[in-house]
């Protein structure tokens, strides 16, 4: 797999989780512990691509 592969795969599991906690927030009674876990993974991709776009340049 190809470094721009990757890291195109972990923009979509970080566009995912976005669409997770939007979800959530829309709920009548949302969970907020599941909202800080699925923040924390975003945030936790996001600084991985971060790394790799970084390494690359």
């Amino acid at each position: 797999m190809g470094l721009d592969t990757h890291i195109q795969e972990l923009s979509d599991k970080h566009h995912k989780l976005d669409e997770q906690i939007q979800q959530e927030l829309h709920r009548p009674h949302p969970d907020d512990l599941m909202i800080s876990a699925l923040k924390k993974r975003k945030l936790r991709l996001k600084e991985e691509i971060e790394r790799l776009k970084h390494d690359v340049h």
